[in-house]
């Protein structure tokens, strides 16, 4: 059991950044995050229009099905907000492994056990992610930025997935995903 254990887990552990996939995220994200708000908006609305599961999470706009009203609620904006600072304060501290694995833990510790989202979500949000940014700022994502971001994006939904486990998490549905 254990040698398998450590086979999946280096399966699923992304390498580490280099220096310059590290600089190319620092640099692609000083010009997405200029436009903070409308490209939190601009990713949540994505996820909640291509994956309209996930908005079950959020009982304050659970029930809104059009578009241009989830842009325009406050609590979509908040939440934007507080996704778009959580991924601000780990590219900020990129070569901080240590405030990067506190940074993760607060955010697995709170989805797990507070909003009891599965963390396939996780996944999910890192795609769209990808997908907006690549949309939305392509003079910046270029493939080679887009590579190394998947890599960080990766390395967040592991780090997510091992608090989990941390605490305790067990799947609510019965999908073996």
């Amino acid at each position: 059991m254990e040698r398998k254990q450590g086979e999946v887990d280096h399966l699923e552990r992304p390498s580490p950044l280099t220096d310059k996939e590290r600089v190319m995220i620092q640099d692609s994200w000083a010009k997405v995050y200029q436009n903070c708000e409308e490209a939190g908006v601009a990713i949540l609305v994505r996820l909640f229009v291509n994956f309209p599961s996930s908005k079950l999470y959020f009982s304050q706009f659970k029930h809104i099905e059009d578009t241009e009203e989830l842009e325009h609620s406050s609590q979509l904006r908040k939440h934007a907000q507080r996704v778009m600072n959580a991924l601000n304060t780990l590219v900020e501290n990129i070569d901080d492994s240590e405030k990067v694995a506190s940074v993760l833990k607060l955010v697995g510790k709170a989805h797990a056990l507070k909003h009891k989202v599965d963390p396939v979500y996780f996944k999910i949000l890192s795609g769209v992610i990808l997908e907006v940014l690549g949309e939305e700022y392509p003079e910046v994502v270029t493939p080679e930025v887009g590579a190394a971001w998947t890599k960080l994006l990766a390395t967040v939904c592991s780090g997510i997935k091992a608090v989990y486990e941390e605490v305790g998490w067990t799947q609510q549905s019965t999908s073996s995903g």
